[in-house]
């Protein structure tokens, strides 16, 4: 009788999605690698798009009136699309589309998705909705300009810009990007759950690897009330049936819409809207992590801590979104309830910042650039939080609810602190990536330039928010309790986000020039101990491993071991291979004994 045995998913060799030609290698790609640039590509492209139209609005509100392209109308549109832009279509898809692409197998030793297909057609639906999104600047009547969070039944009455077409093209672009995110997500999750190199446990997997799994299961989750609110609103705009649509007057006539409720839709973007949040910030999380671990050469803090917290985060932030709510008017009860889930959430975001705080204390730190950047990661996202926690609150928020006091709160967790963490993972991965190292002399000026520039924009508008000063305003006008300073102020933050934007081109020529230029970086320039380093070959080719694939003896934090040779010990490493350094009359003689196992009871 002969016996057969499972070959396990990771180990499992399929030939039909390897490249035969240019084409399928670089286009039609289903390497994850390749498919993680293409989405990197197209969100940073779509990104630089979003960073101009931010710059446009700040020339209008730092010199009002000074820039005839830059009317009422215009100036909502940028509103609208930037924020859109930048939430979803790059934070989204750089973080999960890109880095997770790229880490996921690498880090936990698959040799691809398992669902390689899937994997590149997620990415080619991701296009598609980029493209049908910037259509909308070429329609009649170009983008919408409902604000990004696109409320009814502004988002499509008559007299809204874009209520004709750039609103249906918004709505069909959120659509395909939801179903390119449900292929990539579903991926993401069999792939961690099944492909596991062996010895890889749960417990074993990298931070990074955490992040995605958690934010991935909330966006199959939360994206789907975007979907259904998105489709219901196309229903109310074409067909005229009335979701969201109550009884109204516009422009001075009826309109054949009744019985709909506007407020349904704000609980169902909302509910959508704080897991993005933290769609967003657990991947960022979980790389700041290792990117904190690896240069200051010391295991991560308290990582059961670390990984619970993370789990906790992704379960509470399905209880906290209508503290997005409290000036659409609520009773008073659900008020303190989501009051207090705001603060409860804050407890394991602490515990991370906590963590990452005692993993740097005593560590050997090393001031690269993505230390740097995890550093300021760290400075930016306390100061947004504590912002956070004092909006959290009922009776702070409402009069601050409507002020720049939010859009200095919200850029300082949503924007400036994840992009930082992209900047550091960036800093950090591109030596794998490519094989070689970012400048490093524009690698600093981009940072320094970026850190300071950020706080000297986001800062002054915490203060602008104090005043009064409403957000979304074309133009401030006489106004009597907002002070002539407040235009000064204004003006200072148009200038130092125009440098800012100014220095992110210094990045995107850092890119560049160090792909061609840049100095070989080697097999793993950093001696970090999680498998992406341990590759046979950088870049990775295709298949990552080569003949066998790597056994995983260890959890991913064992930097600056007591008593063993090198500062670091590799994932991969068995415990007969570790090399001990043993001292015997004073003297040190180095050779090969077991490892003590730390990681594994971790």
């Amino acid at each position: 009788m002969t016996q057969t045995t499972h070959t396990a998913i990771a180990d499992q060799v399929d030939d039909s999605h390897h490249p035969k030609s240019f084409i399928s290698k670089y286009v039609w790609s289903q390497d994850h690698k390749v498919i993680a640039i293409q989405y990197s590509i197209t969100a940073i492209g779509v990104g630089l798009v979003a960073l101009v139209l931010s710059g446009m609005m700040r020339l209008q509100l730092g010199f009002p009136d000074q820039f005839s392209f830059i009317d009422p109308s215009s100036y909502l549109q940028f509103v609208t699309m930037h924020g859109m832009i930048m939430v979803i279509y790059l934070l989204t898809a750089l973080l999960l589309g890109g880095f997770g692409n790229y880490l996921i197998p690498l880090m936990i030793g698959a040799r691809d998705m398992v669902f390689p297909y899937l994997n590149m057609l997620s990415y080619w639906t991701y296009l598609l909705s980029v493209i049908v999104l910037l259509a909308s600047f070429f329609v009649t009547g170009g983008p919408t300009g409902a604000g990004w969070t696109l409320y009814p039944p502004q988002a499509v009455l008559n007299g809204t810009p874009g209520a004709e077409n750039g609103i249906v093209f918004m709505l069909i672009s959120l659509a395909i990007f939801i179903v390119a995110f449900t292929m990539g997500g579903l991926n993401y999750v069999t792939t961690i759950l099944q492909a596991r190199a062996k010895g890889m446990t749960l417990m074993r997997m990298p931070l990074t690897i955490w992040g995605i799994f958690v934010a991935t299961i909330l966006g199959l989750l939360a994206f789907p009330a975007l979907l259904v609110s998105a489709i219901m609103m196309m229903f109310d705009k074409l067909v005229g049936t009335s979701f969201f649509m109550p009884a109204i007057l516009s422009l001075g006539e009826n309109i054949d819409h009744k019985g709909g409720s506007p407020i349904l839709f704000q609980h169902l973007f909302w509910f959508f809207g704080h897991p993005e949040v933290y769609i967003v910030a657990l991947p960022a999380f979980g790389m700041v992590s290792d990117v904190i671990a690896t240069h200051a050469r010391k295991n991560i803090f308290g990582y059961r801590m670390m990984v619970w917290a993370i789990v906790a985060i992704g379960g509470l932030s399905f209880v906290v979104w209508a503290h997005h709510m409290y000036v659409s008017g609520m009773n008073p009860y659900f008020g303190f309830f989501f009051a207090t889930t705001t603060l409860i959430i804050a407890v394991p975001t602490a515990i991370k910042v906590y963590n990452w705080l005692l993993t740097l204390w005593q560590g050997n730190i090393h001031l690269t650039i993505p230390m740097l950047f995890a550093i300021g990661f760290i400075f930016t996202f306390t100061h947004g939080g504590l912002t956070g926690l004092m909006l959290g609150n009922v009776v702070v928020d409402l009069p601050l609810s409507d002020t720049y006091f939010v859009v200095a709160h919200f850029h300082m967790v949503m924007g400036v602190s994840p992009v930082m963490v992209l900047f550091a993972a960036i800093y950090h991965w591109f030596p794998k990536v490519t094989g070689k190292f970012l400048h490093t002399g524009l690698g600093k000026i981009h940072f320094w330039g970026t850190f300071l520039g950020t706080y000297a924009i986001y800062l002054p508008m915490h203060y602008l928010g104090f005043l009064g000063v409403p957000r979304r305003y074309f133009a401030m006008g006489t106004t009597d309790f907002i002070p002539e300073s407040a235009q000064a102020l204004n003006a200072s933050i148009t200038v130092s986000a125009i440098i800012v934007g100014v220095i992110q081109l210094v990045f995107i020529f850092n890119l560049i020039w160090s792909v061609f230029k840049g100095k070989k970086a080697g097999d793993n320039p950093w001696n970090a101990t999680t498998l992406e380093w341990q590759t046979t070959k950088t870049p990775p080719v295709h298949g990552n491993w080569g003949p066998s694939l790597p056994v995983v003896h260890r959890w991913a934090y064992d930097y600056s071991v007591p008593g063993v040779k090198d500062d670091f010990i590799p994932q991969n490493v068995a415990p007969d291979q570790v090399i001990m350094i043993e001292k015997v009359e004073g003297a040190e003689n180095v050779e090969g004994m077991e490892s003590n196992q730390k990681g594994d009871n971790t």
